[in-house]
């Protein structure tokens, strides 16, 4: 289990920019990949990006694709989701995760260690 520490939620209004924080206090995951997924009430979990930190590739779902960039801080130690050009359906908790393997595809079910979530809101 890795420990994770998230941060950056809040209110903006459409066409506004949060940036969310990940961390991992204390421990690099330099071979992991770290997600990011969020849930709206009512509608199950879905994957946003995932960023895979052994080689910097990253992957975006259709959906927030041109808008939401993840990134890394060279330490390894935290993971930036920078979200642009928001709109109303974006408003969910956001979640970031870790996996230990190299993976493809945004799917949950291979990500073992799971933040608190975020709250993010978009008003229309």
């Amino acid at each position: 289990q890795v420990h994770l520490e998230e941060s950056g939620g809040g209110l903006v209004q459409t066409g506004g920019s949060l940036r969310l924080s990940c961390a991992t206090p204390g421990r690099t995951i330099s071979d992991f990949t770290m997600g990011w997924f969020r849930q709206a009430p009512g509608k199950e979990r879905e994957g946003v990006s995932y960023i895979r930190l052994s080689d910097g590739a990253t992957l975006y779902a259709e959906a927030v694709k041109g808008r939401f960039t993840v990134s890394r801080d060279n330490a390894k130690t935290t993971v930036y989701l920078q979200m642009n050009s928001l709109k109303p359906e974006d408003t969910a908790v956001y979640y970031c995760a870790v996996s230990p393997f190299f993976i493809q595809a945004l799917d949950p079910s291979v990500f073992g260690s799971w933040g608190q979530g975020t709250q993010v809101t978009v008003s229309s």
